[in-house]
């Protein structure tokens, strides 16, 4: 049997390609899972100034209740003064797909609080469209929609 040189290393670049393309969209699926968390626990924290390096200036948000809303009403929302407890938030269950400088990401928002001495548990589902701006990815909307509780 006569080895094929150039076909051995073509194959073996494409191999090395294939597994370089696979590990850099698994960093950037990380990235942007960690993009909508960081977004998330920002939103808890009343901080502004996350919020506001994790949103584009274009930035429109649909609440669970239809509301539209612009990055600065969104902002204003989670201004330092207006600060009250909220609930705990874990996000899980991503999902992402990459489309060249825009990615879509959903994920389950899960959120606990005591309130009047009980706890209480509520989930969402997140949809976030997010574009690379340079090397950065930013979200540039977000819509938020209540998952009913199961029935006993």
């Amino acid at each position: 049997m006569t080895l094929n040189f150039p076909a051995a290393l073509a194959g073996a670049a494409l191999g090395i390609m294939m597994l370089t393309g696979s590990a850099h969209a698994a960093t950037t699926d990380a990235e942007l899972v960690s993009l909508v968390e960081r977004h998330a626990q920002a939103q808890g924290a009343f901080d502004q100034a996350t919020l506001r390096a994790t949103t584009a200036e274009n930035y429109v948000e649909i609440s669970p209740v239809g509301e539209v809303d612009s990055r600065e009403k969104m902002l204003s929302f989670y201004a330092p003064e207006l600060k009250r407890p909220a609930p705990q938030v874990q996000v899980d269950e991503p999902a992402v797909r990459i489309m060249g400088d825009t990615a879509l990401v959903s994920a389950r928002l899960s959120y606990t609080m005591n309130q009047d001495g009980a706890t209480r548990k509520f989930a969402m589902r997140g949809g976030y469209v997010a574009r690379l701006v340079g090397q950065q990815w930013v979200l540039v909307s977000a819509q938020y929609t209540g998952i009913r509780p199961s029935k006993p």
